[in-house]
């Protein structure tokens, strides 16, 4: 068989194969792209834009909020000159996976015609019926989401929930006390919103100044995790951070200094509350709750870049092995650190991978990352997607890619002789369907419920 034809038979194939996508920013009942915005202004085709010359390199107003009408047609507006220049890249082709498929939009996008199609997408925004469709079109049965963007429930039979609340290990630009600020935002209050990549701090209302309010505000934190609720907590561990465990005194030493605080205190804030946090989840590990974080993405002015040090890798492995009985899932955006994850996740039982996530994201990284683990790790130690889409349209295009993807490593492996065409499917269905069950504890369509 061609190897072309062996490729579309096995994409067609897994077009039928259930998914569960653990790991998104939908909001529940306003589950599709708000207008043209959403699909135009993703993120990453944010930084696509900027890179080609657009003057505004900085995300759209976020969740709780969203872009006033006069905010999405203006940056709407300053991208359109800027759409040509980027049609090469991978996330251009999703906006026209998304447009082409989706919305019957077949010609560029440009100033005569993108009023028309803003138009169609708040439209169609309205309908929650038509997101039921593409969700059962695109066979997926769940996804998961942040539990601030679950609203009233009213989508509970198709999203669950992970707790993003706290980022005490992910560095900001500029700052060097981010966990210390991200536990007083968290200190006396019920989880609410993560604080947003960059932009101003706003005022909280209690103060850490004494390592009693350090180990108050970590307590209230952990107590406020809704174990009956979430399936994981999703954060992130930057690079830039010496992981270590921190006795009582260096921290308050530490938080002395904090008005002149380097990164030598920003990596004892976030060394100590982190291992608090981790000791006190992993005393509730009959729950079931993972610790989910992200890997490989460091702050810059607007977004990040790939980056990740051998000596983080090596940390994150001891900091794994230190709570055997915590379940930990890495979510990575570094394309090189994949085979060193790999072989931590053959040695530590309580670590699984997942998916690509943002610089990851582009189909040759995709294509080793999906590569280099299907050869060493068991297929329930990871999971084979996950679009961390902000509206369904954006899961449409990333789903659609990566099926693309995985059918062509499939096909080269069953072209090898390494798998035969049913055993490549039933991999798939596992990586797909299968891990993020025993992994998370995600649920079927039909099994109900929002746990």
């Amino acid at each position: 068989m061609l190897k072309q034809q062996l490729e579309l038979e096995i994409e067609e194939a897994l077009k039928e194969v259930p998914v569960l996508d653990i790991h998104t920013h939908l909001t529940g009942r306003r589950l599709t792209a708000r207008g043209l915005q959403d699909i135009l202004l993703y993120h990453m085709a944010i930084s696509d834009l900027y890179a080609a010359g657009c003057p505004n390199g900085s995300r759209l107003t976020e969740f709780p909020n969203f872009p006033a009408e006069e905010e999405a047609q203006q940056r709407i507006r300053e991208a359109i000159p800027y759409l040509s220049r980027v049609r090469n890249t991978s996330t251009s082709w999703g906006i026209r996976i998304i447009l082409e498929d989706l919305y019957d939009w077949k010609t560029p996008v440009d100033e005569s015609n993108w009023l028309k199609l803003h138009e169609a997408v708040k439209e169609r925004s309205n309908d929650h019926s038509y997101a039921r469709s593409v969700l059962d079109g695109l066979r997926i049965e769940r996804s998961g989401t942040e539990l601030s963007r679950r609203g009233q429930g009213e989508d509970d039979d198709r999203l669950q929930y992970a707790l993003e609340w706290g980022f005490f290990t992910r560095c900001q630009w500029g700052e060097f006390d981010t966990a210390l600020y991200e536990l007083e935002k968290c200190w006396g209050r019920e989880p609410e919103a993560p604080s947003p990549i960059g932009g101003a701090r706003p005022q909280v209302s209690r103060i850490i100044r004494t390592m009693d309010d350090v180990e108050e505000a970590i307590a209230h934190y952990v107590s406020k995790i809704p174990y009956d609720t979430v399936l994981s907590t999703a954060t992130h561990l930057s690079t830039d951070i010496d992981y270590r465990v921190v006795s009582k005194e260096e921290m308050a030493a530490a938080l002395a200094n904090r008005e002149h605080a380097g990164p030598h205190e920003r990596d004892i804030y976030a060394s100590f509350v982190n291992e608090a946090i981790l000791t006190a989840m992993e005393k509730r590990s009959e729950d079931g709750i993972v610790f989910q974080f992200s890997f490989g993405a460091e702050p810059l002015p607007y977004e990040t870049g790939s980056r990740l040090s051998q000596r983080t890798i090596a940390q994150v492995g001891d900091m794994i092995a230190r709570h055997p009985n915590l379940q930990f899932q890495c979510l990575l955006a570094s394309r090189h650190a994949n085979q060193s994850l790999c072989t931590m996740a053959r040695e530590l039982p309580n670590l699984t991978l997942a998916g690509y996530w943002w610089h990851n994201f582009f189909p040759d990284a995709m294509q080793q990352t999906i590569t280099e683990r299907l050869d060493m790790l068991p297929a329930n130690k990871q999971i084979g997607f996950f679009s961390d889409a902000y509206c369904l349209e954006w899961t449409y295009a990333k789903l659609t890619i990566v099926r693309k993807i995985l059918a062509r490593v499939l096909a080269d492996k069953v072209r090898l002789g390494q798998y035969r065409i049913d055993d490549a499917l039933a991999i798939a269905r596992e990586i797909l369907y299968e891990s993020p069950q025993t992994i998370l504890g995600m649920k079927p369509y039909a099994q109900g419920g929002h746990r």
